[in-house]
């Protein structure tokens, strides 16, 4: 049988697909299988992005047949499955996270659920022939969480206050300002009735039956915001961290001890408001993306300067960014001249010059002039508006660490539980210990079965950490990328483009015979006006620069790493280095080529059908304080900085030694860059490779990161890297890594906090050695202390 492979590409047949393990990526596989002609389906993941190789017999199905398959059963999975990401409010628990993704999982139709209490997101998938968004809206609801702006409006407006604000379980007839501050109120009011009451017993001879009206005024403050969460919940089947904290306090008062289950609620609500203080800080800095993003623009129609909603702006349109403003669209810039501060989309920090033929970015803030800018992208097609929703996908990619603790989590709290009853049985039927005592160690066993601080403590670390990294111009899309940037031993770095400026120019035209310096630049500019590559565009400027008319090329066809090749006037024309050549070269021409590259020039060797017309000669210069940049990786601890380049060895080592770079690789075609990603990666166990997200995407896409330069100017690097350097700046690399280390540091320490807490608990409560209102100062202490170390990477620097 006679087997054929056609690639396709996977965002063109699914175009909100973001993880290869995707069901309706899946699906569009299990589909093509069964299709009669069809071989084999399977994802080539050495692609950047991954794409989808499809083994086809020609003889039962042809190629167009297998695309148009593929794109047809892509198109109706697109318009069958979806994609929602659902802000929403009113979860009060980590905990409850896992909870109702269950419950949502439950669900007839649906594909897949993540749920993200640090960042407010509700990530699903399901089949809209058998699910509807108004049924896991109201699945939500009966949780007692309300979907943002999302599928059911009446709940969602139920929700909200005519400000928008979530006022939780504040009564309607209070002041706006009291609803505003309800939470902050009860809190307040507990612990002045505790503290009344217990000033009143130590210390002013208070009757105990008046000081146990104060502690039931501090149990009613303390727990009503937890009792309108749990008690409704637990006949729902929700047990969570308030049915724990609930229980403990009525274990208290059956016990008689009403100050310590007072104490315990003031304790819990205390540490739940500055939990939720603190969270919101951390969704601020990714919500302050949004907040950057021009409403209005002034559209230019008909002679006249109109205000019209960015939305509703189309490619091609012209609009006025006067001194002072955002400028509200993605675009060109077609009159007038101004700096441009682009550091909220690329986080540099020096104003960009911008003329006509430049590009800007939504959300960047003209300075000097007004500026004419045509419109390039849709506003939701925008880099600001990718960076937002690259943002919020990030946050539904669990860590190395979240998976971890969501695993121990899930088997964890229900061995404790049954641990829980022992406690209170076994004892006193064994006459170890009477049922009160026994009773009383369970409830501390109860406080210590909720891990809210394991479960917070990552999320909101890799909340924060991704928001300041927005924030400063890296997009890292993921919590795993996150992990892995802050573990990485080694980088391997692509030369041209990366380490130095990647703009050549010609300072050499060496032509040969009676070829004279004009006709050989003309032959070389004709062949090369196809490309977008560095060499190629020098050798354009410079027959632009004397006004050369060039040639038509036809059949013109790209040598992977060795030149090109083309016809001109039907005769056969290559350029490209000495390999491109074998051994054909002369003695002299193989002796000029390497006198050449010895000064550090990359050549460039012309030949006409048989007859070689000459040499080019080019050279490109190590980028700005590149040096300096690499001198900071190591000082964070990356060993080894290796230089991959498809450039002559001398030229090579060269440019390595003025950059300072550890490993000179030279000479590498693309397969030979893929093998050497490959050998790093067994030598060092994880590695990243920084290039321009266009070129050597096997490479990239091998490497356990993938950091693309200039994301913020090419859609392939946004959609292609793990981590984008939103400026062309390979400075914000040392940023980047440091912060990633410090934000696995605090993951790392946050875990521990957790896990030192927990055993802590369970030891001092099943001996007896910790009272109960100590525990919750522990649990409630380390939930607090999580969030709050986590917030430290919002301040990080490097």
């Amino acid at each position: 049988m006679t087997e054929k492979i056609v690639e396709l590409d996977i965002p063109l047949l699914l175009p909100d697909i973001e993880d290869d393990g995707d069901d309706c990526l899946i699906r569009l596989q299990d589909d093509l299988r069964a299709r009669k002609g069809i071989v084999h389906v399977h994802l080539h993941r050495e692609t950047s992005p991954t794409s989808l190789c499809v083994h086809y017999n020609p003889n039962l199905i042809s190629l167009k047949s297998v695309r148009n398959l593929a794109e047809k059963i892509g198109s109706n999975l697109t318009s069958r499955y979806r994609h929602e990401q659902v802000a929403f409010e009113g979860m009060d628990n980590a905990d409850e996270a896992s909870l109702l993704r269950r419950k949502l999982e439950r669900l007839a139709g649906m594909l897949h659920v993540n749920i993200n209490y640090a960042a407010g997101l509700a990530f699903l998938a399901y089949d809209t022939k058998i699910l509807q968004p108004d049924a896991i809206a109201e699945q939500m609801h009966a949780f007692g969480v309300h979907p943002i702006g999302w599928a059911d409006h009446d709940h969602a407006h139920d929700a909200h206050d005519h400000d928008g604000h979530d006022h939780g379980s504040a009564p309607a007839f209070l002041p706006h300002w009291a609803q505003e501050r309800w939470t902050l109120i009860l809190v307040g009011l507990a612990g002045i009735f505790l503290l009344i009451g217990w000033l009143g017993v130590a210390f002013f001879g208070m009757l105990e039956s008046t000081a146990l009206v104060f502690f039931l005024l501090a149990y009613l403050a303390g727990g009503y915001d937890i009792s309108i969460h749990a008690i409704p919940g637990l006949f729902k089947g929700k047990f969570d961290t308030d049915v724990l904290m609930l229980a403990a306090a009525l274990g208290a008062a059956i016990l008689g001890e009403w100050l310590e289950g007072a104490f315990l609620l003031f304790l819990f609500s205390l540490g739940h408001a500055g939990e939720h203080y603190a969270l919101d800080r951390a969704r601020s800095a990714v919500n302050s993306l949004g907040e950057m993003m021009p409403k209005v623009a002034l559209l230019k129609t008909n002679g006249e300067i109109v205000e019209r909603p960015v939305e509703s702006l189309q490619i091609g349109d012209v609009v006025l960014v006067r001194p002072g403003d955002r400028v509200a669209v993605d675009g060109t810039v077609l009159k007038g001249e101004s700096a441009v501060d682009q550091s909220p989309v690329t986080g540099e920090s020096v104003p960009v010059p911008k003329s006509t033929g430049d590009e800007v970015f939504a959300g960047t803030i003209n300075q000097d002039a007004a500026l004419e800018v045509s419109v390039i992208r849709l506003a939701k097609d925008n880099t600001l508006s990718r960076v937002m929703q690259m943002v919020a996908e990030a946050q539904s990619q669990q860590s190395p660490t979240q998976q971890f603790t969501e695993r121990f989590t899930r088997w964890f709290v229900p061995s404790v539980l049954v641990f829980v009853l022992l406690v209170v049985v076994v004892p006193p039927l064994m006459s170890w210990m009477p049922l009160k005592e026994s009773f009383y160690r369970g409830m501390l066993l109860l406080v210590a079965a909720s891990p809210c601080a394991l479960a917070l403590g990552t999320p909101a670390s890799v909340l924060a950490g991704i928001a300041q990294a927005a924030r400063n111009g890296v997009l890292i899309k993921g919590g795993v990328h996150l992990e892995n940037l802050g573990a990485l031993k080694a980088i391997a770095f692509d030369k041209t483009g990366t380490l130095t400026e990647g703009k050549f120019t010609l300072t050499d035209i060496l032509p040969f015979g009676e070829t004279s310096a004009d006709e050989l630049l003309c032959i070389a500019g004709g062949i090369e006006q196809s490309s977008n590559h560095p060499l190629a565009l020098a050798v354009v400027d410079a027959t632009q620069a004397e006004s050369l008319s060039l040639p038509l090329v036809e059949n013109l066809k790209n040598i992977a790493g060795r030149g090109v090749r083309g016809e001109i006037n039907a005769e056969p024309v290559e350029i490209g280095s000495a390999r491109l050549f074998d051994k054909s070269l002369s003695e002299k021409t193989a002796l000029k080529v390497s006198e050449l590259e010895t000064e550090g020039k990359t050549t460039m060797i012309i030949r006409r059908g048989d007859e070689f017309l000459g040499i080019l000669a080019l050279a490109d210069t190590p980028r700005p304080r590149v040096k300096e940049t690499l001198a900071s990786l190591r000082k964070l601890g990356v060993q080894k900085l290796v230089m991959l380049t498809g450039d002559n060895a001398e030229v090579a080592a060269r440019i390595g030694e003025k950059v300072g770079v550890s490993d000179v690789r030279a000479e590498l075609l693309p397969e030979d860059k893929l093998d050497a990603i490959r050998s790093l990666n067994e030598e060092y166990g994880a590695i990243a490779m920084i290039g321009d997200g266009v070129n050597d995407a096997p490479a990239l896409a091998t490497a356990t990161v993938g950091i693309a330069m200039g994301g913020a100017g090419t859609a392939v690097a946004l959609e292609t890297a793990d981590v984008a350097l939103m400026a062309d700046d390979l400075g914000k690399l040392p940023f980047a890594v440091g912060l990633s280390r410090a934000s696995r540091a605090v993951i790392r320490q946050n875990l521990g906090v957790s896990l030192g807490v927990i055993a802590l608990l369970i030891v001092t409560s099943v001996f007896g050695r910790l009272e109960l209102s100590w525990a919750v100062v522990l649990h409630e202490g380390s939930s607090l202390v999580v969030v709050v170390n986590a917030l430290r990477l919002l301040r990080y620097k490097i």
